[in-house]
């Protein structure tokens, strides 16, 4: 199943700024997730660290370093490659799981698949 779902306009992301975040069901429980822009194209990833499964925010929807170059866990340090989600340095054990955006018409949908559903009404 690949259901596209809107996420949000195009313009709410920023190259290197806010994310906007968002809720999926993953592996049968409610998870925080979050979109953000870097280098033109729009990212999205479980908000859930690989070093202590802790959202990143170090406030709400700031996942980005100082530099906006790096998606940073604010809890260790753990640092992650926002183009692909790979750990990049820290105490990281694996790469953010990846949500597949897509954007067309000023809007970025995210697809939902066999592992990442949207919330039930």
């Amino acid at each position: 199943m690949d259901e596209s779902l809107p996420l949000c306009n195009s313009r709410e992301l920023a190259d290197g700024d806010l994310a906007v975040g968002f809720d999926v069901v993953y592996a049968g429980q409610t998870c925080r997730a979050f979109a953000v822009r870097f280098q033109g194209l729009p990212q999205a990833y479980l908000n859930r660290c690989t070093h202590v499964a802790m959202e990143l925010d170090w406030l709400p929807n700031r996942v980005f370093d100082d530099s906006g170059q790096w998606l940073l866990c604010a809890s260790h340090g753990a640092a992650y490659r926002p183009d692909t989600g790979q750990c990049a340095g820290g105490p990281c054990r694996a790469g953010l799981v990846k949500i597949m955006l897509s954007e067309r018409d000023d809007v970025v949908y995210w697809h939902a698949t066999y592992n990442l559903k949207p919330l039930p009404f």
